[in-house]
């Protein structure tokens, strides 16, 4: 079976999303074919610097600006009606990947290429199953095109929120949004811990800084580093010299151990020895987080679909909002109530989405063979 798999780089979440769904397929079955497409880079250079590029640059210096186009694009207005309109001329670039490698599905993760194939479909110049992996906790317009044959989305709270826009409910899947499976494993939390010379009868608070949120996080650590409370943190900085520094200089003065981490492929190790999670609420850190069954507190949304992700993670009970200016007593109330934060710890793991790629699975070759 040919499976083509679209996404974009518009963030982590869209491509790591397909990868997760890339390798289940093929641990389950070897023989299939299976491509991931950047699909934005594949069609229009100008469109990839627009959508991703540009996307960084808003989220990263003006976080409004690319709050106000989100908002707009979700309603009735000039700008709502151009996305579509753009998307349908661009997918005539990606006609002919789609005819060279005759996939048997296609399953998108990033919503501008499910609108292209979309509208190749309308048009009858293909009859591919279309499956859309929404890869938000939020609704938006963007992401509900009219040919697409199912859509897998976080929750059924989001499924109902799709159909009261105009979605019929028999296509929708609340599968949840794929993570890869080391998120879910259990681990020896004590063994973990000893590993990092922590105490296991402390709170272990990570933070993680995301690519956006260096000074959010840098101010609410400091804050919080001067609480007289028992507790150990972790930082993970991600690959900027910068922050390492400023967090390295902080911590030789610290009444509390911190472990510095400058980059890791192993955040499932740090996720599984935390107690809470410090971090901006992107759709993939969130994912994990709750795959790993961690509570958060989350700042810095960016306006849009993080604001979205805020709003899914305290309705849920499984996260908090601070800010710098908030977070000293908030986390002063929570990390003396470990009751609060069991509770929040519970509710992440209820929210059980360890299944999502076998069912994903499941669903790609019921589209593919009906029969």
């Amino acid at each position: 079976m040919n499976i083509l798999m679209l996404y974009a780089s518009a963030g982590g979440g869209h491509k790591k999303a397909a990868e997760v769904v890339k390798s289940y397929l093929l641990t389950q079955n070897p023989n299939h074919t299976v491509r991931l497409v950047d699909t934005l880079k594949e069609v229009n250079q100008l469109a990839d610097v627009f959508c991703c590029d540009g996307y960084q640059l808003a989220a990263k210096y003006a976080p409004w600006v690319f709050g106000t186009f989100y908002k707009a694009a979700d309603q009735e207005t000039p700008i709502a009606n151009l996305v579509p309109a753009i998307t349908a001329r661009l997918s005539r670039k990606l006609l002919p990947l789609i005819e060279e490698f005759q996939p048997d599905v296609i399953i998108s993760t990033y919503h501008f290429s499910a609108q292209m194939v979309s509208h190749l479909k309308g048009t009858g110049q293909i009859q591919t199953p279309l499956v859309c992996i929404v890869t938000d906790y939020g609704p938006h317009r963007a992401w509900i095109s009219p040919y697409v044959d199912a859509y897998v989305v976080s929750d059924e709270g989001m499924a109902g929120q799709l159909v009261a826009r105009g979605v019929s409910r028999e296509i929708i899947y609340p599968f949840g949004i794929p993570v890869e499976q080391k998120f879910f494993q259990e681990e020896n939390k004590e063994q973990l811990l000893s590993h990092l010379g922590f105490r296991p009868n402390i709170p272990t608070l990570l933070f993680m800084a995301g690519s956006f949120g260096v000074r959010s996080m840098l101010d609410i650590y400091q804050k919080i580093d001067a609480l007289p409370l028992p507790f150990q943190c972790i930082v993970i900085t991600g690959k900027n010299p910068k922050l390492y520094r400023q967090i390295e200089n902080i911590r030789l003065y610290s009444p509390h151990r911190t472990k510095l981490v400058y980059f890791t492929s192993h955040v499932e190790k740090y996720m599984h020895a935390a107690d809470l999670l410090l971090t901006k609420p992107g759709g993939l850190t969130i994912s994990e987080a709750l795959a790993s069954g961690l509570p958060m507190a989350v700042f810095g949304a960016i306006p849009g679909q993080e604001e979205d992700n805020e709003r899914f993670l305290r309705s849920h009970q499984m996260g908090i909002s601070i800010c710098p200016d908030t977070c000293r007593p908030i986390l002063s109330r929570l990390l003396g109530n470990p009751q609060q934060i069991e509770k929040m710890r519970n509710a992440c793991k209820a929210f059980d989405k360890s299944d999502c790629a076998k069912n994903i699975c499941k669903l790609i070759h019921q589209l593919a063979d009906p029969t």
